[in-house]
Parts: structure tokens; sequence; C-alpha cells
């Protein structure tokens, strides 16, 4: 049996229902974390489908790519059952920090893996101590708890300033409780790496307990973001557009006067 044979199955599902979503807007839609949808409308699934759709194709290749170099690893060191526990507790508990962060923000919609990546990322850190970690592309090296500990101050610098529309709070959410798990599946490890695991963990802990007993204090700025991407927004609103124009020329002029591309644009809608 091919020992990284989650970690591919992961991957495949992240690219085909991507992929669907790049083609059809409306599958993209129903699959979408949205506070509104899910608090209002009690669509819990959005918490784990929308881990499995992304923006665009830089968005999936990103996330894709950090969870090739480290699910492969969880999986060998906890099994195959170790490595789901992490994705899917930490993809879970990415969406309930985003939840608690933008409970009062009905609007606020988000997609991508990057809570469960960030928990697979977070697993290792646990698991191997001795392991460094760098920017993607780039042959700069940190020590492990140097890359977590700047990860956890980054996400809280990022949900309290939310100067660049980035779910910061599903990848801290998603970060700690990887790491957490990743600990129940093989508890020796936090012997192993205390220093590095406190280090990340009681930050985080006593962030997470402010953020849910002082919501008025976690953001600098006054407005809360309706999204965790400016330019999913911005692209929404373009098909809309788009939409209303080919069904006016539909009203007007008759199906027969769309173009080819017109009807290959309809038919992302059905």
């Amino acid at each position: 049996m091919n020992l990284d044979m989650a970690s591919m199955a992961l991957i495949a599902a992240n690219v085909i229902i991507s992929l669907q979503g790049f083609k059809n807007r409306a599958f993209l839609d129903k699959w979408t974390f949205e506070v509104g949808k899910i608090l209002g409308g009690k669509e819990y699934y959005r918490m784990i489908s929308s881990g499995f759709v992304h923006v665009d194709g830089n968005h999936l290749l990103f996330n894709m790519l950090s969870l090739f170099f480290f699910a492969g690893n969880i999986e060998r060191s906890l099994g195959i059952e170790g490595l789901l526990a992490v994705y899917f507790g930490s993809l879970l508990a990415g969406s309930l920090f985003s939840l608690v962060v933008h409970r009062n923000s009905p609007g606020y919609r988000a997609v991508g893996a990057s809570g469960a990546v960030s928990g697979v990322v977070f697993a290792a850190i646990a698991l191997f101590p001795g392991m460094k970690l760098g920017l993607l592309f780039l042959p700069i090296f940190f020590p492990a708890w140097v890359f977590g500990l700047g990860f956890v101050a980054y996400s809280i610098y990022g949900i309290r300033s939310q100067r660049d529309n980035v779910g910061h709070e599903a990848h801290l959410g998603g970060a700690i409780v990887g790491l957490l798990i990743a600990l129940l599946f093989d508890p020796q490890a936090f012997f192993n790496n205390t220093f590095t695991i406190l280090l990340i963990f009681i930050p985080t802990a006593i962030f997470m307990i402010i953020a849910w007993q002082k919501p008025q204090w976690l953001f600098k700025r006054q407005v809360q973001p309706q999204t965790m991407d400016d330019s999913y927004n911005e692209r929404q609103a373009q098909l809309k557009a788009e939409l209303n124009r080919i069904l006016e020329k539909v009203n007007t002029h008759g199906a027969d006067s769309l173009t080819h591309q017109e009807r290959e644009f309809l038919n992302h809608f059905r």
C-alpha cells in the first residue's frame, strides 16, 4: 500500500472540486464559507466544503504545494487516520475560529484549504523538532520554532489590522488544532519538543480567549471585512454584470443573437 495514499487523495480531491468551481460559479457559491448562511441558514456543511474550493489557480497551487511537502511526512508518522484527523480537524477549527472572529459580519465569505494546510504544517512542527522551514521558492530557512512563532505573530497582526483580506483566523485556528491533534496521536512529541510547542500554543490560546470574550478589541480598525479576498468579490460583481447583460440581450434580441462565448458563459450557471 502506498504510504502517501491519503495525502495524494486529499490533493486530488482539492484539485477536482476546485476545477469544478472555476468552471461553475454557482457551484463555488454553494460550497463557500459564508457566515450568514452558516449561522442563519444552518448550512453547516460549508465549514468543511469551503476547504475544497479555491479562488483561482494560484490560490490552489500554493495550498497544494504546501500540502504535498508536508502531508506525506504526517501520514508516514501518524498513519492515514492521523493525517485525516489533522487535516479535517484543522479545517473545521479554522472555520470555527473564523465564525468567532466574524460572527457579527454575516456577509463574510472565504474559500480555500489554508486552515487545513496550516494544521498539517504545524503538526509537522510538533512532530519533527529538528525541522527547518522556509518560504516557498526562496532558499531561506528558519528553525521550526522561529517559523511557528513568526506565523502566530503575523496571523494575530493580520486579524487585528485587516489590511490584506486574507483569512488569518482560519490559518491560526487550523494551525493550533493541527498541532494539538498531532500530540494526541504521538504524546511523546510534546516531551521531545516542549519549548517550541509551548512557545506557539500559549500566545495563540491567550489571543483566542480574548477574541471570544472581547470582540470589540479584536480589530484595530472598526471596519468588518466582507470577504477573505477582494478579488473574489470583484470577480463576482463582474460575473453578475455580464450575466445581466446577456439576459437583457436575450430578452431584447432573442437567444439566437448570442455568440458562442455568451452561450458558454450561460452554461456555467446551469
